[in-house]
């Protein structure tokens, strides 16, 4: 294994980093990201993580603890809007200047870990299996399993009803039942 002299530790935040949020055009919260890790990477500056949430278009989040280094990085890139800014606080004018908008790490949890495939399924409800060997086949839900993001479905037009078990993220509601 080879190791070099001038090898450091890699950094770690700071106490004083926070979570800023960048504008991005909507649809191209990937690219933007990319593009700004790019930029981060070849000018040093001290980003520690980037969140584009698939599900919260038109921004971007950035760990940092100098927000004036994002805002510089951010000039000129592709598909970027800028920074969320939040106006200074008090009556008339305000005495305070504008600030960065930060978020916390409790804000974004729910952008961090993805729904159960059988979010939105309840038993009874008329679906279409849109995958597999059953696919285009409209069926009712019987049984749902949380764990494992499974639901058990019998299908309309089958000779004999027979339970089929496939996965949550295979079927589409297409009837709710009434309650």
């Amino acid at each position: 294994m080879a190791t070099f002299e001038d090898e450091t530790e890699p950094e770690t935040p700071s106490a004083e980093a926070s979570i800023y949020i960048m504008k991005t055009a909507i649809g191209r919260e990937q690219t933007a990201s990319e593009r700004l890790a790019d930029r981060v990477r070849r000018s040093g500056a001290p980003v520690w993580s980037i969140l584009a949430p698939s599900k919260l278009r038109g921004f971007v989040f950035v760990e940092t603890d100098s927000p004036e280094l994002l805002r510089d990085n951010l000039k000129g890139l592709t598909h970027a809007r800028g920074m969320v800014m939040v106006k200074g606080i008090g009556y008339g004018r305000s005495k305070q200047p504008d600030s960065f908008g930060t978020s916390t790490l409790e804000e974004l949890k729910p952008h961090l870990t993805p729904p159960p495939a059988v979010t939105g399924i309840a038993e009874g409800n008329i679906v279409e299996v849109i995958a597999g060997p059953f696919k285009g086949e409209k069926a009712r839900v019987q049984r749902i399993d949380e764990g494992k993001e499974e639901v058990t479905v019998e299908l309309f037009e089958a000779m004999v009803p027979i339970p089929i078990t496939v996965r949550g993220d295979h079927v589409r509601v297409l009837e709710k039942e009434p309650n």
